[in-house]
């Protein structure tokens, strides 16, 4: 099989599916997958999967990742009296949201989006931006589907109000988490109010132990995610869950513990304990930890 990498992957995959090895509806590998089968940049895995969705053998399914098919939508786009093409901002940023959603923000492209919308990639630009300003509008749009809703007076009910709603919205849209930075926010309008909501009911505390408590109370809220969509990926790669992973790694585990003399862990392990690693209650128990050491500073 000749031509360039991400034409040898497309050939490939289009087989596959002509061969009736994947059916309307299955999953196809993700950008993630290729790059370790075929041993390419994620840049060459994505372009090999745009090949086949502009031909529509393929499209994003949120929560599930690209599967065999033609998108349910048309990919037809009405055109304007002067020639620009009849998008709107709400449709592009759906769209974006769509793909990252089946996909993470990997698979995210202007020249992803104007393919699965039938346009062309410069008629975006006109409405969203570029993509950084997009990933923007995404977020903001996602945080959208999760109203804050009114903000109880007690200040630990109004900071695990506004955890939750975060939570909540990380768990919709798994790659929410990688597109926020703490280091260099984003100006996004839906999600002033939140800061906004938590300083609020911080008024007791010194004025850089606020914004202090701000953003440790976002970092773990948002680091707990990265460890949701990571999870999710890793899953969608290799088709093993993260019980499964744990327990092949079982004997292993023991052998290193027992090489290390690590006693914290033989008492841990021992009369066979059986730890539920559970993500939201790990959200649940990190929370209230927080707010109870919260709840001393405050006193």
């Amino acid at each position: 099989m000749s031509g360039a990498p991400y034409q040898v992957i497309a050939a490939e995959l289009r087989r596959r599916i002509e061969a009736g090895e994947l059916l309307p509806g299955d999953r196809v590998p993700s950008t993630r997958a290729l790059v370790r089968d075929f041993g390419v940049a994620m840049a060459t895995a994505t372009k090999a999967l745009q090949v086949l969705q502009a031909d529509q053998l393929v499209h994003p399914a949120p929560g599930v990742g690209t599967v065999v098919g033609p998108p349910p939508r048309s990919r037809r786009t009405a055109i304007a009296p002067d020639g620009v093409p009849d998008l709107n901002r709400d449709e592009v940023v759906r769209m974006g949201i769509a793909i990252a959603d089946a996909e993470g923000l990997a698979a995210l492209s202007m020249r992803r989006i104007a393919a699965e919308l039938g346009v062309s990639t410069m008629a975006l630009y006109r409405y969203v931006g570029g993509k950084d300003a997009l990933v923007v509008q995404m977020v903001d749009a996602a945080l959208g589907e999760f109203p804050l809703g009114e903000i109880p007076a007690y200040w630990r009910d109004a900071v695990t109000a506004v955890a939750r709603v975060h939570w909540a919205a990380y768990r919709r849209h798994l790659w929410m988490a990688s597109a926020i930075s703490l280091s260099r926010p984003q100006l996004v309008p839906r999600l002033l109010p939140h800061t906004d909501a938590v300083l609020r009911a911080l008024r007791g505390l010194e004025k850089g132990a606020a914004l202090s408590t701000v953003i440790s109370l976002f970092a773990y809220v948002r680091g707990i995610a990265l460890v949701m969509e990571s999870e999710a990926q890793a899953e969608q790669d290799t088709g093993v869950t993260a019980d499964e992973w744990a327990t092949r790694q079982g004997d292993q585990l023991a052998a290193m513990i027992a090489a290390g003399n690590l006693t914290g862990f033989q008492e841990l392990l021992a009369d066979g304990f059986d730890y539920e690693y559970d993500l939201d209650q790990l959200f649940e128990f990190g929370l209230s930890v927080f707010l109870d050491g919260l709840a001393s500073r405050l006193r």
